[in-house]
């Protein structure tokens, strides 16, 4: 991590009724995170504190705050949204659960705009009852989009093993082809690219590009747009100074460890890259808004209404999202200072290479 900032992650406590302040609560608990960060969640103590005594073996406290600039680096800190109480019926599907979550979404989004937060990481909300006539997203991730005012943005999920970004998101099956276009996959294509070194540090990515039909299409038997469409897309990115490969078969490429050899795989739609992805990610993957020019995470699955308010839900994702977050911050400050100045850090080099032939003379 950066020696000269401990960055400052704000936290969406997401949907009342789900998983979300378990998450944070059972991530923080843990005081060494806050080595590496000082964490404050956007919300209200008296939902924390109403999940705090469902979880009575947990050793935690936290830091009341109005303003950021008095987050206490050594505790949790808890920004004050609201202040009236809001019911809370865990693993319930309400509508002011779904208000509240986009509330502090909200607040924590407004926090980021105006630099007051380094980063975000946000627990997850539930796409219908987030709805409402004054929020109508289908996610995070195009509400962040609309809200910075990125042109493209890449759902790009992040383990320690693998990367896997989507062409399409939360898209209808049947809708899936007719979102696939050369523009569209080149883009994706150079975003990505540009988020592997600027975010992950990557100096020269190798992506895969996945097919959209079994077998890759098998030449046009069953189905043409990898012959029309993905190939063609896959060999103009490759004359913009970018290595990619594809479009492989998509089942037999994760069976066969294929992921390994690259820094990162595109896939066509969202069960396609998802369902590998979270069969081999551990229980440890992240969800990355790369596009934006802010740093988003948030742990690769959603609410769970079935186990919220039970103290058994697993945390391992939260956290990874954390400390994601933080090393996307920490490369983001280095990648910025290494551009500074490229002649004078080239110079510098060339010196010290200078000097070292001088010793070994």
């Amino acid at each position: 991590m950066s020696a000269q900032k401990r960055p400052v992650i704000g936290i969406s406590i997401g949907d009342l009724n789900g998983i979300g302040i378990e998450l944070i609560l059972n991530t923080f608990s843990d005081g060494r995170i806050l080595e590496f960060c000082t964490p404050v969640v956007f919300g209200n103590n008296k939902v924390l504190n109403f999940y705090r005594k469902l979880m009575p073996e947990l050793n935690i406290s936290y830091n009341n705050i109005k303003e950021i600039a008095k987050a206490n680096p050594k505790q949790l800190n808890v920004f004050t949204v609201w202040e009236e109480d809001v019911d809370i019926q865990p693993g319930q599907m309400t509508d002011t659960g779904g208000l509240y979550g986009v509330k502090s979404l909200q607040a924590a989004v407004k926090a980021l705009k105006e630099n007051a937060i380094d980063a975000l990481v946000t627990a997850p909300l539930h796409k219908y009852a987030m709805q409402s006539s004054e929020f109508n997203f289908t996610g995070h991730t195009p509400y962040l989009k609309e809200v910075f005012k990125a042109d493209e943005v890449l759902m790009l999920m992040v383990a320690e093993n693998m990367r896997v970004a989507l062409l399409t998101e939360h898209v209808a099956i049947g809708d899936v082809a007719k979102n696939i276009t050369k523009e569209q996959i080149i883009k994706k294509i150079n975003l990505l690219k540009s988020s592997l070194k600027k975010d992950f540090g990557v100096d020269r990515p190798k992506i895969a590009v996945l097919g959209l039909n079994p077998h890759a299409g098998d030449e046009g038997l069953v189905g043409r747009e990898e012959k029309e469409i993905i190939r063609p897309a896959v060999m103009e990115a490759k004359k913009n100074d970018c290595i990619v490969m594809g479009p492989y078969s998509a089942d037999a490429f994760f069976a066969r460890g294929s992921h390994e050899k690259f820094d990162a795989v595109l896939a066509m739609y969202h069960d396609q890259g998802l369902i590998p992805f979270k069969s081999l990610a551990l229980g440890e993957g992240t969800n990355f808004t790369a596009g934006l020019q802010v740093i988003r995470t948030s742990p690769d699955h959603g609410t769970a209404f079935d186990i919220a308010g039970k103290n058994i839900a697993d945390e391992s994702s939260f956290r990874a999202a954390v400390f994601a977050a933080v090393d996307i911050f920490d490369t983001r400050m280095g990648y910025a200072e290494m551009r500074k100045n490229p002649l004078r850090k080239i110079s510098a080099r060339v010196m010290a290479n200078a000097e070292d032939e001088k010793i070994d003379e």
